[in-house]
């Protein structure tokens, strides 16, 4: 799908990812982010070329991406984690289809390989990348950081424990360089930094021609499935939220570019939702008022991640304001009529529409029939736009066979995943 628009913000999206990750729970927050940079740095202590580190940086940022519980993130925090490799390998599932990713993929499926003396340069007959064991220092560099206590004062503990590990656990020569890193006050204090997200982006050079000729589409749909792909329950709902708002955006006088980027937009509009673990997304009878409040920040921080990427803003406001109501009462904004873009209330109707007729842990999906009264009720109460509505009416049999086909698409895509997660093989 070409579409045309200022340059394509590939990796900032992709950091926008990892930002959010960080945000399941204040213990891992900022942790993909000090990985990254503590590989960086070694890497260039290292002498590595500048793509190399950019792979590093990116897979710093992504490493853990594979954890989908709350209880699998805290985990891989302890120093000696033990049966690492069943997230890192799903992060790789999830990228490796994505050309531009699948090497990143790659090292993110061995960061959890030890060293052993030099036998951990292959795992299980595979080669395992360089990378990985530079970013498997950097990840157990930062488990080790209290973030109550004095980072410099921590200095020499950090690298003693470290040193220990050389050789067994640890590439020596990547031991090696964090200990002459280590000498760095700035260093640590960058680690730390409430800024540090600022700090690292300005280190990675190797963004733009990374990445160049890659279709966004192409970049939605990777980031779909990151973002659906955590539970049964939501694997196929932001295809299926897509298809409906190409529809609906197809029959709203719009140009054939504005379609595509709302179907874009219909992609990635869950996108939030990476700050929620898998637990709610799973969670079985009624949702408790703290799951729902944790729900509805989803559209907040939709917004706060992606707002600082100037090419994509009209997408942003598309995505972030999907819960927004035409009389004010929705949500986090309160906007009203006026505020909310066309591109924004065809995704709420295509969201709510998808959302009510499928399975969730709490409910069933209800009856298209059902479905349909409950959207009149609503557009004529002054939640959605009348006109949408209507259009969604009249057009139902087609909206929902396009729907469905799309659907059936994402549904076969994550039968295959689910079943190489739990097969532990390619």
């Amino acid at each position: 799908m070409s579409i045309k628009g200022p340059g394509l913000p590939v990796f900032d999206l992709i950091m926008s990812i990892a930002d959010l990750v960080d945000l399941v729970s204040p213990v891992i927050e900022n942790h993909h982010k000090q990985t990254a940079y503590i590989a960086y740095c070694i890497g260039e202590e290292l002498g590595l070329p500048e793509r190399e580190l950019f792979r590093l940086y990116t897979a710093g940022s992504l490493h853990d991406m594979g954890a989908f519980s709350l209880e699998s993130k805290l985990k891989v925090l302890d120093f000696e984690v033990l049966n690492a490799h069943q997230h890192a390998y799903t992060g790789y599932l999830l990228l490796k289809d994505f050309a531009p990713l699948t090497d990143i993929g790659r090292i993110i499926r061995y960061h959890h390989v030890p060293w052993m003396d030099g036998e951990g340069r292959e795992w299980n007959g595979a080669a395992v990348p360089e990378l990985s064991h530079i970013v498997h220092l950097a990840d157990r560099i930062a488990v080790l950081i209290d973030r109550d206590a004095e980072v410099l004062q921590q200095v020499r503990g950090i690298v003693a424990r470290i040193s220990e590990k050389s050789g067994s656990l640890l590439m020596p020569e990547a031991v090696d360089a964090f200990r002459k890193l280590a000498e760095k006050e700035s260093f640590w204090l960058d680690v730390v930094s409430k800024s540090l997200g600022l700090v690292t982006r300005r280190l990675v050079k190797a963004r733009i021609y990374e990445f160049e000729g890659v279709s966004i589409y192409g970049v939605a749909e990777a980031l779909r499935r990151i973002i659906d792909f955590r539970s049964r329950f939501t694997a196929v709902h932001s295809s299926g939220v897509a298809a409906v708002a190409g529809f609906l955006a197809s029959f709203s006088f719009l140009d054939m570019n504005s379609i595509n980027l709302i179907k874009v937009a219909g992609l990635l509009h869950d996108i939030g939702k990476l700050i929620v673990p898998s637990e709610v997304l799973e969670k079985t009878g009624s949702l408790s008022r703290a799951d729902v409040l944790l729900l509805r920040k989803h559209t907040y921080y939709s917004f706060r991640a992606l707002e600082h990427i100037e090419s994509i803003r009209e997408i942003n406001s598309w995505i972030s304001f999907h819960h927004e109501r035409l009389d004010g009462k929705g949500y986090p904004f309160r906007l009203r009529a006026d505020q909310i873009p066309l591109g924004a209330r065809i995704i709420a109707v295509a969201d709510y529409f998808t959302a009510i007729t499928e399975e969730r842990p709490y409910r069933k999906g209800i009856s298209l029939d059902e479905a349909l009264k409950l959207m009149r009720n609503m557009s004529q109460s002054g939640a959605f736009d009348p006109d949408l509505v209507s259009l969604l009416v009249d057009n139902i049999d087609d909206i929902n066979a396009l729907r469905s086909i799309a659907q059936a698409g994402s549904a076969a895509e994550y039968r295959k995943f689910r079943a190489m997660v739990d097969e532990g093989q390619d």
